[in-house]
């Protein structure tokens, strides 16, 4: 994570953070549980370039005006404007890479399409 972005995520709250851009992943099989998490990538400038964050996996979803809030296992809060769901350039590199390591792995990892109602879906 870049110096800026970390500034830049860090000015509302300590566990709070506002990502450029956002998807939830689906995660499973192995030793891994259902999990659905939030992967987080931002836009950076010249010298700290882009970055990306994956939760610790959903436990609760609020909505706050054009905001879901996600919050995580670790107590973090992912604040994020329901008009942003996708990825960078980078963060789709990233995240493609996962998959395909995962795979490997024998787990799934699997980009959810930005139409599910957040809300509603089972985070036990």
């Amino acid at each position: 994570m870049s110096f800026a972005g970390l500034i830049k995520m860090k000015l509302q709250n300590p566990n709070e953070y506002i990502p450029d851009k956002w998807v939830v992943v689906k995660i499973e099989g192995g030793e891994f549980p259902l999990t659905y998490k939030v992967f987080a990538n931002w836009h950076g400038g010249y010298l700290d370039g882009d970055s990306w964050k994956l939760n610790s996996g959903i436990t609760k979803v609020t909505k706050e005006e054009n905001f879901y809030l996600f919050e995580g296992y670790s107590g973090s809060v992912y604040k994020c404007h329901e008009k942003t769901y996708g990825c960078n350039m980078y963060g789709h590199n990233v995240i493609n890479n996962i998959i395909n390591k995962s795979k490997e792995a024998g787990v799934s990892v699997e980009i959810l399409p930005e139409d599910i109602n957040w809300l509603q879906l089972s985070y036990d």
